[in-house]
């Protein structure tokens, strides 16, 4: 997969490859191959490289105006999921193509009954002879409209107990009895659908891991996702779909200069609260001394939470709540970020658009901020989480875990 040089600087890789009217695909294609798409994982796929290290990337490719590496939920979770998980088949099928973004993806977990309770899920999948047939109904599918595949949770034993008649699939999206539907959002993007199955059909050697051991998989799929929403991290503008379905792909790559992608245009990092700063200080808004210290605040949660994030990359905190508590931190500084931006720029706060003040930028962090106390998991499923994982606090009363689902009261 790789074949780069090991000893070619970064520096002279991007001036000998980045071209911006190469196109997306052959550009992806390029950063695949070096190891450079995902270059913290391991060998052949990246180049086991640290968070430091692809910081260092991302600035690089940032100085140079390049189009970051594919985006997206497949980059985000799907490939490290089924590295840990999938077959050699589904490995060497998925991953490659969704490190060079020839494939959107997208997570199909939760149901209009099944949120915060996850494994509550009544999708089911029947085997027909070599596929599964599926039917159900998923909702707060992200980029669903624009993926080609995604990561589907499905009940395939109904009288096994709760957690364990579940099943994991890579389950194509472009097929009969698979029906996307947009959710508008009051940002006034559509991020969010809901997706229909009507009989729609999976090979059997699509799942992932053990049959009926869906949820350990899904576990691990939830781990990923919480680490990346709740960490904090320095990456190249990547606002070009990837997959066949956005239209992306044949496009310059240098043409879309230094847009992000939807999934990151609500997220707060450094860089956001840099601005916000500067901000308070081209308003005078700064010699106000409760700003002054609401920003110090908010700069000092985004350190703490940096450190968090580096203790859990480091192996050194293991009480198994490490990603909860990340998350939850990442609610609190997005509220923060809402709340503080709001003071910055007092009217001009209910103005958006890119003629407004900070070109809409924190007017849209208002508008998202109350979705990350709900997506990857709800602020009160994390704090339950640590609860009953990191300090041994009893479970809530409720059926015994042997209980068969079937038997169990259903979600509304």
């Amino acid at each position: 997969m790789t074949d780069i040089e090991n000893d070619l600087p970064i520096d002279e890789w991007l001036d000998q490859n980045w071209d911006a009217d190469l196109p997306v695909e052959q550009w992806w294609d390029r950063l695949a191959r070096a190891g450079l798409a995902a270059p913290t994982l391991a060998a052949p796929w990246g180049r086991g490289w640290s968070r430091a290290q692809t910081t260092k990337l991302a600035h690089a490719m940032i100085d140079r105006g390049a189009l970051g590496p594919p985006s997206g939920l497949g980059m985000m979770l799907a490939a490290p999921t089924l590295l840990a998980h999938g077959s050699d088949e589904l490995i060497n099928t998925y991953v490659p193509k969704i490190l060079d973004g020839k494939h959107g993806w997208c997570q199909l977990f939760s149901e209009p009954g099944a949120g915060s309770d996850l494994a509550g899920i009544q999708t089911r999948a029947e085997r027909d002879g070599d596929e599964w047939v599926v039917s159900g109904q998923k909702v707060w599918t992200s980029m669903g409209q624009w993926a080609d595949y995604g990561i589907l949770m499905a009940r395939t034993e109904p009288d096994a107990p709760k957690h364990r008649g579940i099943s994991y699939f890579v389950f194509p999206m472009k097929q009969d009895g698979v029906e996307v539907r947009p959710l508008r959002e009051m940002t006034g993007r559509s991020l969010f659908n809901e997706v229909f199955i009507d009989e729609a059909r999976v090979p059997h050697d699509h799942v992932v891991g053990d049959l009926n051991d869906g949820w350990r998989v899904a576990n691990t799929t939830l781990m990923f996702e919480r680490n990346s929403i709740g960490g904090e991290s320095i990456s190249a503008p990547s606002a070009a779909l990837p997959g066949s379905i956005g239209g992306h792909l044949d496009k310059p790559a240098g043409s879309f200069g230094e847009k992000i992608s939807a999934l990151s245009s609500g997220m707060v990092g450094p860089g956001r609260i840099k601005q916000l700063i500067n901000h308070a200080s081209d308003n005078d808004a700064a010699t106000d001394p409760t700003i002054r210290q609401d920003l110090v605040k908010l700069h000092s949660s985004m350190m703490i939470t940096r450190w968090h994030v580096g203790r859990m990359k480091s192996g050194s905190a293991k009480t198994g709540g490490e990603g909860s508590l990340a998350k939850l931190r990442n609610s609190h500084v997005t509220r923060m970020t809402r709340d503080i931006s709001c003071e910055v720029l007092g009217p001009h706060a209910m103005i958006t658009g890119d003629d407004s003040v900070s070109g809409g930028l924190f007017q849209e962090i208002t508008m998202f901020s109350p979705a990350p106390s709900i997506y990857g998991g709800s602020d009160e499923v994390q704090r339950n989480i640590i609860g009953e994982r990191a300090l041994g606090l009893p479970k809530e009363p409720g059926p015994g875990r042997d209980t068969p689902f079937s038997e169990l009261p259903k979600n509304g």
